[in-house]
């Protein structure tokens, strides 16, 4: 089960490894898989509580050659199935979350090319995303509207190009990265963007250490400003770009079910660990009859509850990313009715994967005790990435659009959030 927390204090007999619960099986990446989360593992209580950037991790993922698993073979990736990297993302955030979703969002970035370029720029940014081992970050934030791209005709040496001004905030995975993604608006409505990708070391790009929430605290998910920086014409994205066809559609729902996973990894890990604590550590209630706290009868309630709760997330999580799966291989032949359905069936996965989250990383401490609060233990970390991660987006208005396609079968219009 990778690098779960050993907390055995009291020397009892070993623990033996609750698999039973969870399949590790990754495909031909399963042996990278595990050693990537056996590395992350290691050090994620301390570093959560550090902050910072974690430069040794971000590079272990490189290193790993996962971070092209969502580039098409004919540009030199794996172009593994989107079920199998979801799986993946939900196995890091179960040890740690925040490069679980640099990790995650990596692959966005790239099916972001996938989606909105021609021909000729994922020939570049894909193939350059293999040869030299890209680590991807994004400046995409679509309710910030504080960039502007301007047109600059051509003067005697210095062809016609745009000129990119202004600031992003929520840039996850910008500090250290190869290359980003930049969205800015093309007109005066603020809908009407554009993609970039452009070099993060380009002249006038500066990367801001400003990132101090409670959660996902190595994201580098700081702002990111730009100061006269030049974008070449090759450099936007299109066409189809964001809105040609409904299959360009789908980065939101691809987003959407990282998302998910990033809920259930957390959930997961809480488990586990909760579960590793209460076999080592965990104390009978002392009314209870019982020496053990796992024979203790309101402790195995509390966990059968916990279990269904994930194992019903992980079943409409697991269905969302096999239908993705099928509208992604019908590439323009997807409607836009077949769009929408995905559209519901990631809302339900999402709206169940954050309530089982949000239950499950707070109740764990109702199995364990008070002891189990103890800061060493990191146990906090969980419902902490959860609480800020289910605020990415309102569940709110995906509850609303569910309930109005069962009341009237009208699916969700396409946007920056669905």
């Amino acid at each position: 089960m990778g690098q779960l927390l050993k907390l055995n204090e009291r020397q009892a007999a070993p623990v033996v490894e609750p698999t039973h619960l969870f399949k590790r099986d990754f495909g031909p990446w399963t042996e990278a898989v595990e050693q990537a989360a056996s590395a992350l593992a290691l050090t994620a209580v301390e570093r959560d509580h550090n902050g910072g950037t974690a430069w040794a991790e971000r590079q272990a993922l490189r290193e790993s050659g996962l971070l092209t698993l969502a580039v098409p073979a004919a540009f030199g990736g794996e172009e593994a199935p989107w079920p199998t990297i979801y799986r993946i993302i939900r196995r890091f955030a179960e040890v740690d979350s925040s490069l679980a979703h640099l990790f995650g969002f990596q692959h966005l970035q790239v099916a972001s090319v996938n989606l909105f370029g021609n021909p000729e720029q994922k020939q570049h940014y894909l193939g350059k995303t293999v040869s030299e081992r890209w680590f991807w970050g994004n400046a995409t934030n679509g309710l910030d509207h504080r960039t502007t791209l301007t047109w600059r005709e051509a003067q005697t040496d210095d062809p016609a190009h745009f000129e990119l001004n202004g600031i992003k905030s929520f840039c996850s995975g910008a500090t250290g990265s190869d290359i980003i993604n930049v969205t800015a608006p093309r007109s005066a409505d603020p809908a009407d963007r554009v993609f970039l990708s452009i070099p993060t070391s380009r002249a006038g790009i500066t990367v801001h250490d400003d990132w101090d929430n409670l959660g996902q605290r190595q994201t580098d998910s700081g702002s990111v400003s730009f100061d006269k920086v030049r974008v070449e014409p090759h450099e936007v994205l299109g066409p189809p770009g964001t809105a040609g066809t409904p299959r360009a559609t789908l980065r939101t729902l691809v987003s959407q079910l990282i998302l998910i996973e990033i809920y259930i990894g957390n959930a997961q890990g809480a488990l586990l660990n909760a579960w590793h604590y209460t076999h080592e550590q965990g104390r009978p209630w002392f009314t209870s009859g019982v020496q053990r706290a796992i024979d203790d009868p309101f402790t195995q309630q509390h966990y059968g509850d916990l279990w269904i709760a994930l194992r019903g997330a992980i079943a409409l999580a697991e269905a969302a990313a096999r239908d993705l799966q099928q509208a992604w291989e019908r590439g323009d032949a997807l409607t836009a009715e077949e769009r929408g359905a995905l559209a519901v069936t990631i809302y339900e996965a999402k709206i169940a994967a954050a309530r089982a989250a949000l239950d499950i990383t707070s109740k764990i401490f109702e199995v364990m005790g008070a002891r189990a609060t103890a800061a060493k233990y990191g146990f906090d970390r969980f419902w902490r990435n959860v609480r800020v991660h289910t605020l990415h987006d309102s569940l709110d208005y995906k509850l609303k659009d569910v309930g109005q396609w069962v009341l009237s079968g009208e699916v969700p219009t396409p946007s920056i959030y669905s």
